[in-house]
């Protein structure tokens, strides 16, 4: 199972500076994916939760291509209506072709309605125009030999009946954000049962959890929040679930934190650390 990090590209101690050594912070400790969020007009809505500067996906993760030579590199979530299907096809392929095929592309259907009026992007289309986009981007990379595109993976987000269908029938990958273990299991179900009525296989499971380390055990919670032998015990439900990889996401919601980015990573060396001690045993 993959291990990766969702790295914050937004808020008030982010520059290129400090994403570059989140990049080898990241890939130095062994991670094998490092993902970054998507928001485009920084509308009160989006500001209340990851306030400018925010820096675009697509530019942030040819900058830290350059700065690694292995850890993936992904979008968690690409938010697809904003951007026109070719616009977002020629990017994620000249990206995976410089970075070295090491491109993945998340994508969901957003929930800013501010940032969608902004836009000029209809918010009740914007289902309708994710499953759209993730049509479009295919049969270009396919049919469209200036789109070389290599293998790129599409990572779906999402948990409602409609996110479930739109990746048993478009994507590779389900990729839920932060749930608890009781949503997961339940979200699962209904995934499963999904793609048996739809006849298809179940896509892989990707999910994106919190990472939060507590010193006291933790009742009510989210997947990756408690102590260390809890998020382990997480990371091997999941395993055992058959997810093919996990985003951990130490950013737990005050854009203060990215002031002191050293704190998250003193959290991801201590997982990665265990997760080692584990594997050579």
């Amino acid at each position: 199972m993959l291990i990766g990090v969702n790295v914050p590209n937004f808020g008030p101690g982010t520059r290129p500076a400090v994403l570059r050594d989140w990049a080898r912070t990241v890939e130095g400790l062994g991670f094998d994916l490092l993902m970054v969020s998507d928001h485009v007009a920084i509308t009160g809505d989006v500001a209340q939760h990851y306030p400018a500067p925010f820096y675009d996906p697509f530019t942030t993760l040819s900058w830290l291509a350059g700065v690694t030579e292995r850890v993936k590199l992904g979008t968690t979530v690409l938010i697809a209506p904003y951007r026109h299907p070719l616009l977002v096809a020629r990017m994620a392929a000249n990206l995976n072709d410089l970075s070295g095929g090491r491109f993945v592309l998340g994508v969901g259907i957003g929930w800013a309605r501010e940032e969608f009026a902004a836009l000029g992007v209809p918010f009740h289309r914007r289902g309708a125009l994710t499953d759209e986009l993730i049509t479009a981007v295919r049969a270009a990379w396919q049919d469209d030999a200036d789109y070389r595109a290599g293998d790129i993976p599409i990572w779906v987000g999402g948990h409602s009946d409609g996110a479930l269908r739109r990746v048993v029938r478009l994507g590779d990958a389900w990729h839920p954000l932060r749930q608890t273990p009781e949503i997961w299991r339940e979200s699962l179900a209904r995934l499963k049962k999904i793609a048996a009525d739809e006849d298809r296989p179940v896509p892989a499971l990707t999910p994106r959890i919190l990472l939060r380390l507590t010193d006291e055990h933790v009742a009510d919670r989210r997947l990756g929040e408690g102590t260390l032998d809890q998020v382990l015990g997480d990371l091997d439900l999941l395993r055992a679930d058959g997810a093919q990889a996990v985003v951990l996401d130490p950013f737990a919601g005050d854009p203060e934190e990215t002031l002191h980015p050293e704190a998250a990573w003193r959290m991801l060396a201590t997982v990665r650390e265990d997760l080692a001690r584990k594997e050579n045993r």
